[in-house]
């Protein structure tokens, strides 16, 4: 049986090594995001590191702050490094995200990042296609249903989450959209943005740098190519 959480924990510890005193770093939302701060809070603790962290989520926020680190809603530059998990990654470094309903966020900060390092444990790689994860997309709560349908034109079935009873950090709510199997993750990326009501699509396409995946022995790394 796999230990989820060691690979989690072995994909953060590795990534946390990598922030250097100076910088200004991203970090996103999730189980293996929550590994990061901690191992990284320990760094800032035991090192005396000078990091500023922007944060995708108001969970993510508390954590970092409880773990000493500073964290700061704006910044004109660009940031050093995004740490952030994924719900499925390929090897091209296409992602899915938003699992955790973070993702209008997370893909800002991934965006105004030099490099994007995605965190995850060996469950969530997957060497032919994307798509066994429903895919999240943010959407306005105004005319919901209309936006669902014509969503599903896309060829998937969409459904709530929380019934429409949850919300995001924005005041949204999440659609979770299934489809057999996404192949081309940038045109559906682009399809699904264009239905009006759509605030940002979970599919994350030409922004990862790094792949760190967590084994029970350590990690993996892959380079993404750009």
């Amino acid at each position: 049986m796999q230990d989820l959480e060691a690979e989690k924990m072995n994909a953060a510890k590795e990534a946390a090594k990598a922030v250097r005193s100076g910088m200004t770093i991203g970090i996103g939302s999730g189980s293996t995001v929550n590994h990061f701060i901690r191992a990284l809070g320990e760094r800032v603790k035991e090192e005396g590191l000078s990091v500023t962290c922007v944060v995708s989520s108001s969970q993510s926020r508390r954590l970092a702050e409880e773990n000493g680190l500073r964290v700061i809603e704006d910044i004109p530059e660009k940031l050093d490094i995004d740490f952030d998990g994924a719900d499925e990654a390929d090897l091209k470094g296409n992602l899915i995200k938003g699992g955790g309903g973070a993702l209008t966020r997370e893909k800002i900060v991934a965006y105004n990042s030099r490099e994007l390092w995605v965190m995850v444990d060996s469950t969530k790689i997957k060497r032919d296609y994307l798509g066994r994860f429903p895919l999240p997309v943010e959407i306005l709560p105004f005319m919901v249903s209309r936006t669902l349908k014509n969503l599903e034109e896309a060829g998937c079935s969409c459904s709530l989450r929380g019934g429409g009873a949850y919300r995001t950090d924005n005041g949204n709510v999440i659609a979770d959209c299934r489809f057999k199997r996404i192949d081309d993750p940038a045109a559906l990326e682009r399809r699904l943005k264009m239905v009006p009501g759509v605030v940002e699509v979970g599919i994350f396409t030409s922004l990862t740098s790094r792949i760190i995946e967590g084994t029970v022995d350590g990690v993996q790394v892959y380079s993404i190519p750009k």
